[in-house]
This record gives structure tokens, sequence and C-alpha cells, in this order.
């Protein structure tokens, strides 16, 4: 579930250093792994982060749905599913809404370390 959009996002970020950048570095002969490291990664850092931030949520639907069906007796989405098969709707949207706050949170807390990792992008900026 979080596979595909982590690699889309890397790839398209491992592409983002433009020709000029990478004929500069092969000017200064840099090998592959200087090359990977001081230019390449830099550039996809944003994209890496949006895949991060994108996946955390993803993650955490994907673990509570996989409760719904794989777990005999632990976890939210058991919890779910046996709390609305009792009719207990408050402790239903208390786990909801716990979820949302769990999803919320790990969302902003890699978004402030995108902020103070890539402070130099220009998507950073104003």
């Amino acid at each position: 579930m979080t596979f595909f959009p982590m690699l889309v996002n890397a790839l398209a970020g491992l592409s983002q250093a433009g020709a000029m950048e990478r004929a500069l570095m092969r000017s200064y002969a840099a090998s592959y792994h200087q090359t990977l490291g001081r230019l390449r990664l830099p550039a996809a850092l944003p994209f890496l982060f949006n895949a991060l931030k994108l996946n955390s949520t993803l993650a955490l639907i994907g673990a509570i749905v996989a409760e719904f069906f794989g777990t005999p007796i632990v976890g939210m989405g058991f919890r779910i599913s046996t709390e609305v098969a009792k009719i207990n709707l408050d402790l239903v949207w208390a786990e909801i809404a716990l979820a949302a706050a769990a999803g919320s949170l790990s969302f902003a807390a890699l978004a402030l370390i995108e902020r103070r990792v890539t402070f130099w992008h220009p998507s950073m900026r104003g």
C-alpha cells in the first residue's frame, strides 16, 4: 500500500537534478556516490518527504483496515468492528477520532522535519 507511492516519488526526486548540475559534477570528476550524496539526494528530499507524509497516513489506514479482517482479539480495527456490532457508537467515534489524531500528528511531525531539513528549497520559502 505504501511501496508504490514511495517508489514513484523517490524516482521522480532522483531525476530532479538538472543536466547542467550533473555536468558540473562530472567536470569536478565526482564519483557516482559523491554525485548521489551531494546532488541527487538533496534534490530528491522534497519528493521523499512528500512520499513519507503520504505514506504515514496510508499506513495507518492500511493497518486499521487489515485489523478488521486479520486479527482475532486486538487492534483498533477489531475494536471498531466489535463495537459497531454492539451499537456502542460513542466508542467507535472515539477510536476514529484517535486514529485521525494519530494520522494528523504523524503528518505534522513529518512536515516540521521537512521544513527544518529542506529550508533551502524554494517550496519552503515564504
